[in-house]
């Protein structure tokens, strides 16, 4: 199909349910606006947002169409009238509101970054992941040198984010959890201290034990309701908690909420999908200063799983389901490839 074409193809959702329901069909091709770059995407990234929203049950933000996937990595093929950054030809990667499982994409510029040395696999699964990191680490919970942190589900694409980022901010110890010695494992490889497999130990009371009864200062957390009593017993005085997901429920019952009161708990929840499109450009802006070096010099590490081609997007679908992998799954949009 050319790139004329008013009709592009994409990633669909027959009806809301499991990943039998996606399959390749046609959509509209987006125009740029005048603050836009169109992408002819290469490939893009899967987070588990996308089998929520394929599920029907996530509460999308205006900005975002039918079409699942925010994370992506392709070349320029057009510009907006009033666009200052990228031409066409450029190699970019970037972050979108959603969009991302199809030939074509249209975002504000200042959601782009240019590829540089980086692959785009690699590209296409990085801003999700490190930008929410960012976010929990350092905007959050706000971690100073000697402190310590624990990070929830860290063996995914935003735990191997956050363990780095506390580690290069100077953090003391490191406490993760993982549900299998692989996963603690890879953990640990990445820079973890304190590797707690959840269904094996509680980690309230290791946090407790390796702290001497005082806690820790930061939390990230995924999982929302079945964590929530034992993460406020976990908080140190002061402590900072960042609730980013629901993987675990999000009706907390029976919790004891005086800790947050007499121990001046600051715990704040934010979707990165949510934010408005000029904080995600600050967001950007402090990944491409105090982030990207690190990942383009090698000194901070990057893991992608499987690239799967997006003719097997069920597959790719059901491998993130079966929650086995470390780090990041890929897909190719292999009508793409051969093209400049």
């Amino acid at each position: 199909m050319s790139s004329s074409s008013t009709l592009m193809r994409a990633i669909l959702v027959k009806q809301p349910g499991g990943a039998d329901q996606l399959y390749l069909g046609q959509a509209e091709k987006p125009t740029p606006k005048c603050n836009e770059v169109l992408v002819k995407i290469h490939c893009f990234a899967l987070n588990r947002m996308d089998i929520v929203q394929r599920e029907g049950r996530y509460p999308l933000p205006p900005e975002a169409g039918p079409i699942l996937g925010v994370e992506f990595a392709g070349v320029v093929v057009d510009t907006g009238a009033n666009t200052q950054r990228f031409k066409p030809g450029d190699r970019v990667f970037g972050l979108a509101y959603g969009g991302a499982y199809a030939q074509f994409i249209a975002v504000d510029e200042g959601s782009v970054h240019l590829l540089g040395s980086l692959t785009m696999e690699v590209g296409s699964s990085l801003l999700e992941c490190w930008y929410t990191a960012y976010q929990a680490v350092s905007c959050i919970g706000n971690l100073k040198a000697g402190e310590d942190i624990l990070i929830h589900a860290a063996s995914g694409g935003v735990g191997t984010a956050a363990i780095q980022l506390a580690k290069n901010a100077g953090a003391r110890r490191i406490f993760v959890t993982a549900g299998s010695p692989e996963k603690l494992e890879y953990c640990r490889l990445v820079g973890a201290t304190h590797p707690i497999n959840y269904r094996e130990q509680s980690f309230k009371e290791v946090v407790l034990r390796e702290t001497n009864g005082r806690g820790v200062d930061v939390i990230c957390d995924y999982l929302l309701a079945s964590y929530f009593g034992n993460n406020i017993d976990s908080l140190a005085k002061d402590g900072r908690m960042s609730l980013q997901g629901t993987m675990g429920g999000s009706v907390a019952e029976q919790v004891n909420l005086l800790p947050i009161l007499f121990k001046r708990l600051h715990i704040e929840g934010s979707t990165l999908r949510s934010r408005s499109l000029e904080y995600q450009s600050r967001l950007s802006e402090a990944f491409s200063r105090n982030v990207l070096p690190h990942i383009e010099s090698g000194k901070l590490f990057w893991h992608i799983d499987k690239v799967f081609d997006w003719e097997d997007i069920q597959d790719a679908h059901r491998f993130m389901e079966a929650a086995s992998f470390t780090g990041k799954i890929v897909v190719r949009v292999t009508g793409n490839l051969d093209q400049p």
